[in-house]
């Protein structure tokens, strides 16, 4: 009779320790799965762009009343009461991305509901830019980011801390009167980043 119950206890002992070591395994797997699953897109992010943060979906620029859609590389612009996206701003549009003030919005389709970003950050139009800038960071992560100074390992060329106005979208050698970055030298250049101007699809 002992036997028989010490053979039992030893049964559900086990089981118990078998039942743990499963779920604990169960919990690693969710835990490694859900670390698989956190958004990354840094090397998609402007070199006007701040720095700090591992994703990004849209920009708002206050000083020109525009989104810029990180996962598109294209602003958001109003246009005859429709939002439209396009590779870069009209030339209507004279705002130095390199000076202006940006806002992080990690929100679908953020243009939607406009007149909550308006309202709340209308009054930073002429505040000037309140980042560090993802071109001028010395952080390894950005050198992903093409134009960068450093990006693919080298030292970068041309005349990358120039000024002027930039209106192009995407992460290459920005159009305007310099080129930036570290892809190419001085001169005027046109368009940048992923293509020329244009009007894209409509949302």
């Amino acid at each position: 009779m002992k036997t028989n119950n010490s053979t039992i206890l030893r049964t559900s002992l086990f089981k118990r320790v078998f039942l743990a070591f499963v779920l604990i395994q169960l919990f690693s797997l969710n835990n490694a799965k859900a670390q698989l699953n956190v958004k990354v897109n840094i090397g998609s992010q402007a070199l006007w762009g701040p720095v700090g943060y591992d994703y990004v979906d849209y920009y708002y620029l206050p000083e020109a009343d525009v989104y810029y859609s990180v996962p598109n590389a294209q602003f958001v612009y109003l246009k005859g009461g429709k939002w439209v996206f396009a590779n870069s701003l009209p030339a209507t549009y004279n705002v130095d991305l390199y000076s202006t003030y940006v806002v992080v919005v990690n929100s679908p389709k953020p243009y939607l509901q406009h007149n909550i970003y308006f309202t709340k950050y209308g009054k930073f139009k002429h505040s000037g830019r309140n980042h560090d800038l993802i071109r001028d960071s010395n952080d390894e992560k950005y050198f992903v980011v093409k134009g960068h100074p450093k990006h693919g390992g080298g030292n970068g060329g041309g005349n990358g801390n120039g000024g002027g106005k930039y209106k192009s979208a995407g992460n290459g050698n920005q159009g305007g009167n310099k080129s930036e970055g570290g892809n190419g030298g001085g001169g005027k250049k046109s368009g940048g980043g992923n293509g020329g101007g244009g009007h894209g699809k409509k949302h």
